[in-house]
């Protein structure tokens, strides 16, 4: 079968077992975002160099899927009016910086050799949980 024809089978599979994994919005606990989180990163760190294009469209996913809860936030902190609005916006340039980073750590996912695969994917998916803690830390501090 086409290489492409299977990364698109791959791809499609992926998006309808996240879909269908999702829980539904205000659903989910602390407890369960961090297990999700855990459980994303423990998969790309169980992809081997011979699926790395599975690996980047699941990193990819990934960034689309927190890129989607960033931007909700990012919202939120626009229509603030209270005077933590300041603050909320240093969180938010905080938070795009450390996805910045997160974003270079998934384009090294495809650029990545044989011999630095290991240590890329298991870049990406400390940088992933980080991110997602500072999101989650975001989140709480606007809360407040």
């Amino acid at each position: 079968m086409n290489r492409s024809v299977n990364l698109g089978i791959v791809a499609i599979a992926l998006g309808a077992f996240l879909t269908h994994a999702a829980p539904a919005a205000g659903q989910t606990s602390g407890k369960d975002a961090t297990q999700k989180v855990g459980e994303a990163a423990d998969a790309i760190k169980g992809y081997t160099v011979d699926k790395k294009n599975e690996a980047v469209v699941y990193a990819k996913k990934l960034m689309s899927d927190l890129d989607a809860k960033i931007k909700d936030l990012e919202a939120q902190v626009a229509r603030d009016t209270s005077a933590a609005k300041a603050d909320g916006q240093r969180q938010l340039k905080e938070l795009k910086a450390t996805r910045d980073k997160t974003a270079k750590r998934a384009d090294e996912l495809g650029r990545a050799s044989a011999e630095s695969w290991d240590s890329v994917k298991h870049g990406f998916a400390d940088s992933y949980k980080d991110l997602n803690k500072a999101y989650e830390a975001a989140v709480a501090k606007l809360r407040k």
